[in-house]
């Protein structure tokens, strides 16, 4: 082993972040980790998602693109493994990173027995910083951030526009992303995911001119049904954009003059036709929670009232008629649930109520 290896500060030090997509500032990171650990732990976050505008990119994607600019003995000290949000619990999501990052940590060569020296390092502003203050029983490295590179401002110039985005690819990516990460997005561009999300960009920016004149911000409430009997859970499957061909809660916007029990129980009967007379419903309703992630919603800030209706088991599950627009109603097995199949942030309210821990249902 070399004086240099000898001399790291750490055995391993761990980088968290979404990497949505990766640029040049994560990279400074990375290598700053590189230069004073034996091993670097890099947890992506968001992964198994559906891609959406803030999340364009599957966790696979976003793994290639950051192993892509490094070296394979630099690639041989970098553990990237996929982390799954839990977007309303963070106890859970802090045990979920502590528990990958004991089964990964090592200590070095002749300290068998001994714990790892342990740090977490990101940039020292921003979402890295937060995650520095979750784990005291860490140390924290922080790094400087690269100025004038952001991955929020990277995605509005991708998915503007069609020649928003191709004059950025050929004109300013430079700037803020490696080479090969480049090279992977002038593929992704022609992607049809790429195309799907240009789309839901315009349907979000017509949303936003209805809005335009309005004093202040919207902010909207809506509703959701959990409806669960015999292992199964009530869904909706979407046809139209945003989030076309995802599984979704059966729900929408209350009417002004409406409470929001009797919003989602309109719902039920218009959305899904679900066979079931509305006093065993109100019978069945087990709890009601308020889902307030600021960035759940694509529209903007969305409040979402969600009530949780646990039916009596039965041979027969309830019959569900041809659904209100279009949208095909179905009963999912809970087994069968995966987060990267649903929409926005409904697999995590599923996992509120019915207590799933934050790995459950992924590979």
């Amino acid at each position: 082993m070399s004086d240099a290896m000898q001399q790291l500060d750490f055995d391993c030090l761990v980088f968290i972040g979404r990497f949505q997509p990766p640029h040049l500032g994560h990279l400074a990171v990375i290598r700053e980790a590189l230069k004073r650990a034996r091993q670097v732990i890099v947890l992506i976050g968001s992964a198994w998602q559906a891609r959406s505008l803030r999340n364009p990119w599957r966790f696979e994607e976003r793994r290639d693109m950051l192993r892509s600019d490094f070296n394979g003995a630099d690639n041989a000290r970098l553990e990237i493994e996929p982390l799954l949000d839990a977007l309303y619990n963070d106890d859970v999501w802090v045990r979920d990173v502590q528990r990958k990052v004991r089964d990964i940590a090592r200590p070095s060569q002749g300290k068998q027995g001994k714990l790892p020296r342990i740090g977490l390092i990101g940039a020292s502003r921003g979402q890295s910083s937060y995650f520095l203050s979750l784990f005291p029983q860490w140390e924290s490295v922080s790094v400087p951030l690269v100025d004038g590179i952001s991955a929020s401002r990277i995605r509005e110039r991708l998915f503007h526009s069609r020649n928003s985005a191709s004059d950025y690819l050929s004109t300013g990516a430079a700037h803020d992303l490696p080479a090969n990460v480049h090279h992977a997005l002038n593929a992704f561009h022609e992607s049809e995911a790429s195309q799907q999300l240009l789309e839901e960009q315009q349907l979000l920016e017509q949303y936003r001119s209805a809005w335009a004149q309005a004093p202040y911000p919207p902010i909207f409430v809506t509703v959701n049904a959990v409806v669960v009997q015999s292992g199964h859970v009530l869904l909706v499957r979407r046809n139209a954009a945003p989030g076309k061909g995802l599984l979704a809660l059966p729900g929408g916007f209350i009417n002004p003059h409406e409470r929001l029990q009797d919003a989602c129980l309109r719902e039920l009967r218009e959305r899904v036709r679900l066979k079931v007379p509305e006093p065993v419903l109100k019978g069945s309703l087990r709890d009601q929670r308020l889902f307030d992630n600021p960035h759940r919603s694509w529209r903007g800030r969305t409040l979402a009232e969600a009530f949780y209706f646990a039916l009596r088991p039965e041979q027969r599950l309830p019959q569900l008629k041809p659904a209100k627009g279009g949208e095909q109603a179905r009963w999912v097995a809970l087994a069968d649930l995966e987060p990267d199949t649903l929409f926005e942030d409904h697999f995590f309210i599923i996992q509120n109520f019915l207590g799933l821990p934050a790995g459950w249902a992924v590979p």
